[in-house]
């Protein structure tokens, strides 16, 4: 035991070094941009996955051909040797300090430190939306100076620029707004990655080079499965294609939850905001819903999630026990105002759908219903073959309720986690505002690790709705409600599912199952007949008719990435077979028609 604790920690304290390192690299990044550019803006330059970023205000605006020049002055910096030092500085000296060095940006940051106790712009939001008491100012901040570059910043830093690697890159170059608030200044973002040593660097740059190949948005339009329009930012439009595989994996969700007791409900998509109010929603995530005033003074908003409509649902009539769980689903339209520079596709959208359930359950019911939540996410995933684990996410500090409630309901997905036998981690902090939350991840074929779906315990809703059931003994009881869902938002699924597959989708969701292919317009009858059989047993199929040469049309069918191609000539007419052409696999033989169709039948139902 005392073995495998003391690797734990030294895997922890190998984290903490080279977090500390990316760090480094980017307070070494803007004193390279100093040298370089001269007088420097600057904002904030935290580390993030992979790597680390700076915001900077510069007079020139930057491409990605000045990021070279910059890497080489990092590498200067770095051969000297130059010592970071700390200074620890009374709020007023720190103000002086950066009144004279011109950085607006840091006094802005002190000011809300003085004003708020904190810098995050989150806990500022919840301070002044007084759902959150400011924090106490503290007494001293830190200052890290490296040679004339001087910086307000918790650390802590290497020792000096000397100890840092070299397997660094800077990637690129953005805009971005000032604390993220679009009324703000726009500042230039310089991004960098930085690893152990050159070969890990390396693996990542090939990975990147793979993902870039594999990107949703690119396969999306090649394989015409959905566009985006500037005339509505982050919001898909579905194309013939896209729809079938978004439809096809609704369907299979309906089939499945059906068979466990699920009731599928259509609530509206614009509420008022005395909803939101009662939910909570309107105090904890306003600035993230789409509002509206009508002409009649009344505030609606478009709708960003579906639980409370749920609660409405469940508080129609009297409810009993015996009805309990009853599990509610709902897959309507979402949307929520994502701002612009975060907008990522399918993958982070405006407008997007999730398969979404709210179950009803009295307390002694939360373990079986987990259990059964735990057996629907194996069934969904293993049928991608994707391997996934569990997070749990715990009270965060602008959280609704008591603290008692929240002890107990993390304590109760502590025991069922533990319970499952599923590897799992803990994310302090990120649980929903109403409750603690277990989410899925996923990882796909590169390696790289997504959250998909979540189940969410949930004592604080069904309270501020006053929803009520009668027990076995006539005694009105609140019931508890889980919130789940499964795929999670339907786009960001197929957006992650297109770049698993790079495009080249399973049988079972690929929008055109079998491309036929005649060798000349004499065996197109035969082609024909064997479109309308596939087609009679509900297989997706198209041709191409011989208007090119042969080859052309199978690298064609290939580049559609179809999973079965049928080549037709006169030997398989005059025997009625199709000579099999699969994908990844090549010739796969020729076949009597008939044994072709029992053959893509059994694999379509099997999923395969």
């Amino acid at each position: 035991m005392k073995q495998k604790r003391d690797i734990a920690i030294k895997k922890n304290q190998s984290e903490d070094d080279l977090e500390i390192t990316r760090h480094s690299l980017a307070h070494i990044m803007a004193l390279a941009a100093t040298r370089l550019y001269g007088k420097v803006r600057f904002g904030v330059g935290p580390t993030v996955e992979n790597g680390f970023y700076y915001d900077m205000g510069l007079k020139k605006q930057l491409s990605l051909e000045d990021l070279t020049a910059l890497e080489v002055e990092m590498k200067k910096i770095i051969a000297e040797d130059i010592p970071f030092k700390k200074k620890n500085v009374s709020l007023v000296e720190a103000t002086k300090l950066f009144k004279k060095l011109e950085q607006p940006f840091k006094l802005n940051l002190l000011a809300d430190l003085k004003k708020y106790g904190t810098t995050n712009s989150e806990e500022i939001l919840t301070i002044k939306q007084k759902t959150k008491k400011s924090l106490k100012a503290p007494a001293t901040v830190s200052l890290y100076q490296l040679d004339n570059f001087i910086d307000l910043c918790r650390g802590p830093h290497l020792q000096s620029t000397g100890k840092a690697p070299t397997s660094f890159k800077l990637m690129k170059v953005s805009g971005a707004y000032w604390r993220g608030d679009e009324k703000e200044s726009m500042l230039t973002r310089i991004y960098g990655v930085s690893f152990k040593n050159k070969k890990e660097l390396d693996d990542y740059l090939n990975l990147l080079a793979e993902a870039e190949k594999r990107d949703h948005r690119k396969l999306g339009r090649e394989l015409e499965l959905f566009v985006f329009d500037e005339t509505a930012p982050g919001m898909p439009y579905w194309l013939p294609k896209g729809l079938i595989i978004y439809n096809t994996l609704l369907d299979f969700w309906r089939k499945e939850h059906v068979k466990r007791g699920y009731q599928e409900i259509k609530s509206p998509l614009i509420n008022k905001k005395s909803l939101y109010e009662t939910s909570g929603h309107w105090d904890h995530y306003r600035e993230n819903m789409f509002i509206s005033e009508t002409e009649e003074g009344e505030t609606y908003c478009l709708k960003p999630m579906n639980c409370p409509n749920a609660m409405v649902v469940f508080k129609m009539h009297p409810r009993s026990y015996k009805e309990l769980p009853l599990r509610l689903s709902d897959c309507d339209t979402l949307h929520r105002f994502e701002k612009s520079g975060t907008l990522n596709g399918l993958l982070r959208a405006r407008e997007f759908s999730q398969d979404d359930a709210h179950l009803f359950v009295a307390e002694d019911q939360i373990e079986s219903e987990y259990k059964n939540l735990f057996e629907i996410v194996e069934r969904f995933y293993s049928i991608f073959k994707l391997n996934y684990s569990f997070r749990l996410g715990t009270r965060p500090e602008n959280f609704m309720g008591d603290i008692k409630t929240w002890d107990k309901a993390e304590s109760t997905l502590t025991h069922l986690l533990k319970a499952s036998g599923k590897a799992y981690t803990v994310k302090n902090g990120d649980g929903a505002f109403y409750g603690p939350k277990i989410d899925i991840l996923m990882k796909d074929s590169l390696g790289r690790e997504w959250q998909m779906g979540t189940m969410q315990l949930d004592f604080q809703l069904p309270r501020n709705f006053n929803l009520k059931y009668t027990d076995n003994k006539g005694k009105e009881q609140t019931p508890v409600v889980i919130h789940r869902v499964i795929y999670g938002s339907l786009e960001r699924f197929i957006g992650i599912l297109t770049e698993n597959y790079a495009g080249a989708f399973p049988l079972w969701i690929s929008p055109t199952q079998v491309i036929i292919i005649p060798i000349s317009e004499k065996q197109s009858d035969w082609a024909d007949e064997v479109k309308h059989s596939l087609e009679d047993i509900g297989v997706r199929v198209s041709g191409l008719e011989a208007n090119e040469p042969l080859g052309a049309r199978v690298r064609q069918a290939e580049g559609l990435k179809t999973p079965y191609i049928l080549i037709i000539g006169d030997k398989e007419k005059q025997a009625k077979t199709v000579a099999v052409r699969q994908r990844g696999k090549g010739e796969a033989g020729v076949l009597p028609l008939e044994e072709f169709l029992a053959k893509i039948k059994t694999e379509i139902q099997n999923k395969a």
